[in-house]
């Protein structure tokens, strides 16, 4: 019952990096929607970048798609792993790291969405 639960947001997050890496393909890489450009030119320039920087539903956003990039990516390696009929005692083992590592790419991950954030707030 505990592995259907994990499956379930293993799916869930797979939807959520669907949608949200829809609207960062939209806003990234064609910019002839001109979605969250809104000066001319690339969408790397620094007007483009700035105005984006300021914007909190796309920090929101950047972080939601690294938790859940995060999550599907080391579920599905720890599916990849346990299918190859290791001990118990090292699937409790590799959980634990995968977690660990998670964790703290998810928090280095954060930590840099919003001190952009907060960087062009101080500009």
């Amino acid at each position: 019952m505990k592995e259907t639960a994990y499956w379930t947001w293993f799916i869930i997050a797979g939807i959520v990096i669907l949608v949200i890496a829809g609207l960062h393909m939209v806003v990234m890489h064609l910019p002839m929607f001109g979605v969250f450009n809104p000066e001319s030119g690339a969408v790397t320039d620094w007007g483009n970048v700035a105005f984006r920087s300021q914007n909190q539903f796309l920090a929101f956003t950047y972080i939601i798609l690294l938790g859940a990039v995060l999550y599907h990516g080391f579920y599905g390696l720890r599916t990849i792993v346990f299918e190859l009929g290791p001990k118990k005692s090292f699937q409790d083992g590799f959980t634990v790291i995968l977690w660990i590592v998670g964790l703290v790419l998810f928090g280095i991950g954060t930590y840099a969405a919003i001190a952009a954030k907060a960087l062009e707030t101080a500009l």
